[in-house]
């Protein structure tokens, strides 16, 4: 009994002293989960974002980690399957015990993580821009809002030296960020004085290929008399067929100008760009922009990826901006507790790659620059039109009346992302 009892307590203490180890050994390096599509529809945009973040991992690790540790980047591939989004987010945080999630595309794939980051108290940085409507603790939305893309882009078009548009076309994939955009967009142009018979707009299914229909239906509505432009917020690969349609029609951006909010460089680098040339695209951030700031991010990229043709574009630089925020608020935390580390972050500031500032604000929103861009025949954008300076992020619309009486205010001891506005702000 006594030889069986040491036996038992001998294996109980390997077993602890195992455990301990593997404590031990997991503690030994801080994971960044990434979790964007590497398959499926969002492929395109999507496999770049990965990319970007080995490299800014690979980067600090060199730079001696953090912490004094090593950071381990952990991807995993939710392949443009919305609720999958969920299952590996909860893969990254419970299985692979991350400290910080980088991640998402498309606004349907961040619903789907939402309630999941909520429930366990993660922190997800996203780096896309979105359509607002949406406060959350545990996201940082390092992307544009509206009021950063959106409405800037219109009002630039309404301008004389945009074309002075009085029709418009809203074409979006058929999915939350494009309707709740232009439910934004529609009542900004209707407080213009815009009519709703000069509103046209449409959704198409993700990778959606076949538009000669569409687009004729838009040169019919152009021939009204009345200069038109096209808002496009179609996602993914669904607009390379939708560019080369463009170009079949013959439809010119001095004819009808299409800016779009989700096409940039990458997407464009397996398009004949030739016919697209004078369209635009609203971003905060061109491959264009001559900084040295710019030049920098571009020779890292090139000399990581290991070719020098590869682009970067607008949610690279959101990641590059995301990423760099939260190393220093960890550094300021002196751990990588989610609770700790989100009040550091507030205030937390980086050089972006176009010049001036990014600021982190209380309601988990950048202050950005918005740059207008014409696409060129080599696939890149010339800016035609920025801000003088930066703007912050608004997490609720000030054009839809049920968001513009609310506020998000995530410092203690506010802690609200939609309460009411206080009477004396504006």
């Amino acid at each position: 009994m006594k030889t069986k009892f040491l036996t038992l307590a001998g294996a109980s203490v390997i077993a602890l002293s195992s455990m301990f180890a593997g404590a031990v050994q997991a503690a030994e390096t801080i994971k960044v989960g990434v979790l964007h599509s590497l398959s499926g529809t969002m492929a395109i945009s999507e496999t770049t974002l990965k990319d970007t973040m080995l490299m800014l991992v690979e980067e600090q690790n060199k730079k001696g980690g953090l912490l004094g540790k090593k950071i381990e980047a952990v991807v995993v591939d939710p392949a443009s399957n919305w609720p999958l989004f969920a299952e590996k987010a909860k893969e990254l945080i419970l299985k692979h015990k991350v400290d910080v999630v980088f991640g998402n595309w498309t606004s349907v794939s961040r619903k789907s993580v939402l309630p999941v980051f909520e429930e366990l108290n993660s922190m997800l940085f996203y780096p896309v821009q979105y359509e607002g409507e949406e406060s959350s603790r545990n996201v940082f939305y390092t992307g544009a809002a509206p009021n950063q893309q959106a409405i800037p882009a219109v009002e630039y078009l309404m301008s004389e030296d945009g074309g002075a548009a009085k029709r418009w076309v809203l074409l979006g994939t058929d999915y939350v960020y494009p309707r709740t955009t232009n439910k934004i967009l529609r009542a900004f142009l209707t407080a213009k004085g815009v009519k709703e018979s000069d509103i046209m707009e449409n959704y198409t299914p993700f990778g959606h290929s076949d538009w000669q229909t569409i687009v004729s239906q838009v040169k019919k509505f152009a021939s009204a008399g009345k200069k038109t432009a096209v808002v496009s917020t179609i996602n993914g690969d669904a607009n390379v067929p939708f560019y080369k349609e463009l170009g079949n029609q013959g439809i010119k951006a001095e004819d009808i100008p299409v800016v779009a909010f989700s096409v940039g460089e990458e997407e464009l680098a397996g398009l004949d760009t030739k016919p697209l040339v004078g369209h635009l695209a609203a971003w905060n951030y061109f491959m264009s922009v001559e900084t040295l700031e710019n030049a920098a991010f571009i020779k890292k990229w090139h000399a990581f990826i290991k070719n020098k043709k590869r682009v970067t574009n607008d949610p690279m630089e959101a990641h590059y901006i995301g990423f760099n925020m939260w190393v220093q608020a960890v550094k300021q935390a002196g751990t990588t507790n989610i609770d700790a580390v989100r009040q550091a972050m507030y205030g937390q500031k980086v050089k972006n790659l176009t010049g001036g500032i990014a600021i982190m604000n209380t309601n988990h929103h950048l202050s950005k620059p918005v740059l207008i861009g014409e696409i060129q025949e080599d696939g890149q954008f010339e800016t035609v039109w920025k801000t003088n300076k930066v703007v912050r992020g608004d997490a609720w619309s000030d054009f839809i009346p049920e968001s513009a009486k609310l506020t998000a205010n995530w410092t203690f001891p506010w802690v609200c992302g939609n309460c009411q506005k206080p009477k004396f702000i504006n």
